[in-house]
């Protein structure tokens, strides 16, 4: 049976049991901040579980795809050493919110394995939590299998309720006994029961395990009944599919077999069962999902654990022999064997091949040194007899070579050899501290300060009366600032926001009795603690003394227009380009709005334009914003976007602007029309997959359209023709010079065919070849390649060099016919007239190419060619 049908007729099944089939969730789990990466079906239904949340219906089934990379769940290094590990993993599952319990769930397992998938039922083993007396009694009594086949699991975790049978979501919470099923592989295959000593061998494999959540266990540890007992089932695909196909390793199911030989293809490998083809084949999947999830390679949270896949995918082809990138062009296999079941991989196909292939290819860059010096350092190990890797050289490997501590530890593995982690964390301290004390940090950090917060009004006022609680010069408290001192003011009560979550902080002035403060820029000292940054214009401030805060209300409203917009444009992004689109970060003040998102593409001009006109529809809606304060519990239920690695308290602002919905602590207009006009004014590439736009609102934007019109009037009047001739007239100027330059390089063929009949007759003979070193006065480097061209043709056996000068700077070219390579070396000759004057070079044994900046010693460096070259004859 294969993967595909197994998949289907597990669905099928439960549907005919009255289950909703439930689409698998994201990889990323967008509402809950505890997952790094969806470890398991479950985790979309969590607040369902807990109560937080109601769907439609109350029995579901599903096929979640999972993953395993990183965090409390991390197979990454079992992957490709075992049958049963892998970092990506699809996890059937039927589930029971307060519907059915053991009796049906069991009953269900059974008639499932047994008549839908025919395993033969002598060859099922069943575990159970001991004391879960009604699990064994319906195992035993109603399903019928042997009481020597039900085996009791107790606490063998060495607490009460730790064990192999009893599940628990957290510390306190839902919790409940669990069930298992094993299949027996037979006596031919070493391993024991469960339970039993040999229960590690390989014999007997779980294949599902079934939930029963009766209890909530509160912080004292009493297990209290729940009023409506759920169920929760796991099911591996992969395992089960091990088992219908009468294999041992999940890695020879029909599903990894058709990719491990697409990685054999890729990689040039013969031997099909090379564990390196296993974790290609592994990575593959993993990455492909969670690109087409919406992860982008990166230095940290997903995007680092997706980094470390790849490369440990790419460290495997190399160790195979593979020299180019080559894990992209297995997205195309995966797609065809998993596309039907998940068509965003179709979907996707494209963006993902886009995004490996990037990755791949600035690894690939590095990854030769690296390896080179990993050996080398192995190879020391071996003479000395060492056991123990440098964490010094690891760390080298990290930081310049890209290759993560665990990439190095697993090839350390391999030959048996630990990496000294304790000296690469040292390492990697030093590192960061050197890196700290680098830097220019802002007055404010560092600041000690122990008094009351400061309570922000800047939402509803610009300007406030308060009091001064500290002073900060240089870094150092102190009771008073004069005139035209820099420092730091702390108050108790302040309109000015504190720069954080992309939009800078507020400036403006701090006016008191005896003098003026210039608030230039203002920062959190602490959370809740707001520094103002500035200079004391007039007069002294004094700690104690009250003042007039009042904001610059024109940079605080610019700054607001573009904030509002980005949370609207951050929508018509997703709109457009697609759901993968996340923020990775933003800039936000009076100029303008810089927003970073994930894309592995340039947006065409049409995507723009359609950006920017769904952003202006909802500036001309004139909507109300709303912000309201909720718990994070009650922000999730709303929809409300939030932006992964983000730290969150119990209390967070919902801001509803527009159609969009986002967690933000930032400063916002009342109503949409007030940000006026939006228009995109750049967009680039910033990092691997990951897009750089800025924009415009209001005055900007009208200042920035009055300044284009005013360049187009400037060419057009330049051009002598209408604005809207502009384009076709500079598309004729730029025929016209592309006819130009076809003449020019015909003619400068011309001219070296010419010079090659000319220069030909200046050749010595050498030995039996002819030598030729000249410069050619004017000549740039197309036209030399291509009279040293016309030169080996006419010369025959010969070893020419070729010289040109401009601006005080030598160009080198030579060339050595195929028959001369093997004594006679391009590359070794062009250095040769390099060095002497003053330069270097390489290149192939048959055309090399160099550069110097001495001329004067050109013609004595030309020169000595043919004797270097006879010596070598």
């Amino acid at each position: 049976m294969k993967s595909a049908e197994i998949r289907q007729k597990f669905l099928e099944f439960f549907e005919s049991k009255g289950h909703q089939a439930v689409a698998s969730s994201s990889l990323v789990p967008h509402d809950d901040p505890t997952l790094l990466f969806t470890n398991a079906g479950m985790n979309q239904f969590k607040d369902v579980f807990l109560g937080f949340d109601k769907r439609p219906y109350s029995r579901a089934a599903t096929a979640q795809k999972c993953v395993r990379a990183g965090g409390k769940h991390n197979d990454l290094e079992n992957v490709g050493y075992t049958a049963r590990h892998h970092t990506f993993f699809e996890m059937l599952g039927n589930f029971s919110f307060g519907d059915y319990f053991k009796r049906d769930a069991i009953a269900y397992a059974w008639e499932l394995l047994t008549e839908v998938y025919k395993l033969p039922k002598d060859k099922l083993w069943v575990t159970v939590y001991a004391e879960d007396e009604e699990a064994y009694g319906i195992w035993t009594g109603e399903i019928g299998v042997p009481v020597e086949r039900v085996i009791r699991i107790g606490d063998n975790k060495g607490a009460r309720y730790a064990s192999d049978n009893f599940w628990m979501m957290g510390d306190t919470g839902p919790c409940g006994p669990c069930t298992e099923v094993f299949f027996d592989h037979g006596p031919e295959i070493w391993g024991g029961p469960p339970g039993s000593p040999e229960e590690d061998g390989d014999r007997y494999i779980e294949i599902w395990n079934v939930v029963f959540m009766q209890f909530n266990r509160d912080e004292q540890g009493v297990m209290h009944p729940l009023p409506k007992p759920s169920v929760d089932t796991g099911m591996g695909l992969e395992r089960v599919a091990a088992v219908l196909q009468g294999v041992h390793s999940n890695y020879e199911i029909d599903l990894f077999q058709n990719l491990i030989r697409a990685a054999a293809r890729e990689t040039a490998c013969d031997d099909l069962d090379s564990p390196s083809l296993r974790v290609i084949a592994d990575h593959i999947r993993a990455c492909s999902f969670l690109v087409a999830d919406g992860v982008i390679p990166g230095n940290e949270g997903r995007g680092y654990v997706l980094r470390r896949i790849i490369r440990r995918a790419i460290r495997h082809g190399w160790k195979l022999g593979a020299r180019a990138p080559f894990f992209h062009r297995l997205v195309a296999d995966l797609a065809g064997e998993m596309g039907a079941a998940y068509p965003q991989l179709v979907q996707e196909q494209s963006r993902i091949v886009g995004v490996l292939r990037q990755e791949e290819e600035r690894f690939f860059a590095t990854i030769e040194n690296g390896m080179d010096i990993l050996e080398a350092e192995l190879a020391a190990m071996a003479q000395r007899g060492d056991a123990t890797f440098s964490g010094e050289t690891a760390f080298k490997l990290h930081d310049t070579f890209g290759f993560p501590l665990d990439l190095t530890a697993d090839v350390c593995r391999e030959r048996e050899v630990q990496v000294d982690a304790a000296a690469f964390d040292t390492a990697m301290t030093r590192q960061r501290e050197q890196a700290r004390a680098a830097g220019k940090f802002r007055m404010a950090v560092n600041l000690e300060y122990e008094g009351p917060e400061t309570a922000f009004e800047g939402y509803d006022r610009l300007e406030t009366r308060a009091n001064i609680l500290a002073l900060y010069r240089d870094g150092s408290p102190v009771n008073e600032l004069a005139e035209g001192e820099l420092g730091v003011v702390v108050l108790d009560h302040t309109p000015f926001y504190a720069e954080s979550g992309g939009q800078v902080g507020d400036c403006g002035q701090l006016r008191g009795g005896n003098g003026i403060f210039q608030v230039e820029d203002t920062q959190k000292i602490q959370a809740a603690v707001f520094g103002h940054h500035g200079v004391v214009k007039t007069g002294t401030l004094a700690v104690g003394q009250a003042v007039q805060a009042r904001v610059d209300t024109d940079a605080r409203a610019a700054t607001m227009r573009n904030h509002s917009v980005t949370h609207i444009m951050h929508k018509a992004l997703r709109e457009v380009l697609g759901a993968h689109v996340q923020q990775k970060g933003s800039l936000v003040d009076p100029d303008k709005t810089r927003f970073d998102f994930t894309h592995n593409a340039p947006m065409s001009a049409e995507e723009i334009r359609e950006v920017e006109e769904l952003v202006n529809a909802e500036i001309l809606a004139n909507s109300a914003t709303r912000a309201e304060t909720m718990s994070m519990e009650a922000a999730q239920k709303t929809g409300a976007m939030m932006l992964f690695g983000e730290k969150y308290g119990d209390e967070v602002r919902v801001l509803s602007i527009g159609s969009s919905t986002e967690l933000c602590g930032g400063t916002h207009v009342a109503r949409t029309g007030d940000i006026g006009l939006f228009k995109i004014v750049t967009e680039g590439g910033v990092a691997a997959g990951v897009r750089r736009v800025e924009a415009v609102t209001g005055a900007n934007a009208l200042r920035y359209l009055q300044e284009q019109e005013r360049r187009v009037q400037g060419m057009s009047a330049l051009l002598k023709v209408q604005p809207d001739d502009v384009a076709e007239r500079v598309a004729g100027i730029l025929d016209n010079v592309r006819s130009l330059e076809k003449e020019i390089a015909r003619l400068k063929s011309k001219l070296a065919s010419s010079q090659g009949d000319e220069l030909s007759a200046a050749a010595k003979d050498v030995k039996g070849c002819k030598v030729l070193a000249v410069t050619l006065e004017g000549a740039d480097v197309p036209a030399m390649r291509e009279t040293m061209d016309k030169l080996r043709d006419k010369l025959g056996s010969a070893a020419v060099v070729l010289a040109s000068v401009k601006d005080g700077r030598v160009t080198l070219i030579a060339g050595v016919t195929a028959d001369l390579t093997a004594k006679v070396k391009a590359g070794e000759l062009v250095n040769l007239v390099a060095q002497q004057v003053g330069g270097k070079g390489g290149g192939r044994p048959d055309m090399a190419q160099a550069g110097g900046n001495d001329p004067s010693a050109l013609p004595a460096a030309l020169d000595s060619v043919a004797d270097w070259v006879a010596a070598r004859l």
